[in-house]
């Protein structure tokens, strides 16, 4: 196989296990936050056994230059987790995660104030017809999960936020690349989590039953350590067309899973919903950039 088959392999294993979040994050009993610092922590730590035995050195001096960035990321994608866990608690796992993936909207506008980015009309048509999936889904959000799923979408689109915080913060670093930029921001992340927990809901890891146990062990090693290193190590080989198609599969499968296997409802206007956001937020990304 080419190595760019390869990589379009890894991608679309790694976009597919994302989508399986929900369903382990269901059957792990303890708060947002320790979820989300146990999952830095497992994914950190596999991480730096994965650079320790390949013997890959750290650029120390590149780490260094984006510090400030490293550790603002890392904490908005600790609370980010944080969200989006809280998001499936609160509503089903599809509207969680199409409310998510409004994220690259945000990213779009955000760009045209902090770096004078332009947008062309097909840039303004697919914010607007992204925003209207975004009103259907909240429109209709007590629906399907009575009044907690008002509480749910707003999660969701506080995750968003929160995730393309850490897009836009990644622009700005110019000097640590891939694996290693993400082991600092789970270190960040580890940082900022850990006071968190302690001041909010404590340590409860003893309230785990085996089969929480092995989710958890799941989510933070395979959905977060393994998955990491086989999203990141995808891009060199792939455009960014061809990445932003297959990182799709993520929402289908988390909708597939809430729909087929976990028998989560959905109604009508939020399926529109969810196919206006994804739709349109693709179109943004494929199609040749105009001249900025």
């Amino acid at each position: 196989m080419t190595k760019n088959t390869v990589s379009k392999l890894k991608l679309i294993l790694s976009m597919t296990v994302f989508g399986t979040l929900g369903l382990f994050t269901r059957n792990i009993a303890v708060s947002s936050g320790e979820l989300a610092l146990y999952r830095a922590v497992l994914a950190a730590t596999l991480i730096v056994a994965f650079l320790t035995l390949t013997r890959q050195k750290l650029d120390w001096e590149g780490i260094k230059k984006d510090l400030k960035y490293l550790i603002l990321s890392g904490a908005a994608m600790g609370f980010n987790w944080i969200f989006l866990f809280q998001a499936y608690n609160y509503t089903t796992i599809s509207v969680a995660t199409l409310c998510y993936y409004f994220a690259p909207v945000i990213v779009t506008v955000a760009c045209v104030f902090l770096f004078r980015e332009r947008l062309n009309a097909k840039q303004i048509l697919c914010f607007v017809m992204s925003t209207l999936g975004l009103v259907l889904i909240i429109a209709n959000g007590g629906l399907s999960g009575g009044g907690s799923d008002g509480i749910g979408i707003a999660y969701g689109l506080g995750a968003a936020a929160l995730y393309a915080t850490v897009i836009l913060l990644n622009k700005f670093m110019k000097h640590t690349e891939g694996v290693p930029r993400t082991l600092f921001q789970f270190f960040a992340a580890i940082l900022i989590l850990i006071p968190y927990v302690a001041a909010t809901s404590g340590f409860h890891l003893e309230v785990l039953d085996t089969k929480g146990w092995i989710c958890l062990l799941i989510l933070g090693l395979f959905h977060t350590g393994v998955t990491y290193c086989l999203y990141f190590s995808s891009l060199k080989e792939l455009k960014g067309q061809e990445v932003s198609i297959l990182s799709y599969i993520d929402p289908l499968v988390a909708v597939l899973i809430s729909t087929a296997v976990l028998g989560e409802a959905m109604t009508l206007l939020q399926g529109i919903g969810g196919l206006l956001i994804l739709g349109f937020t693709l179109l943004n990304e494929l199609g040749p950039r105009e001249a900025e």
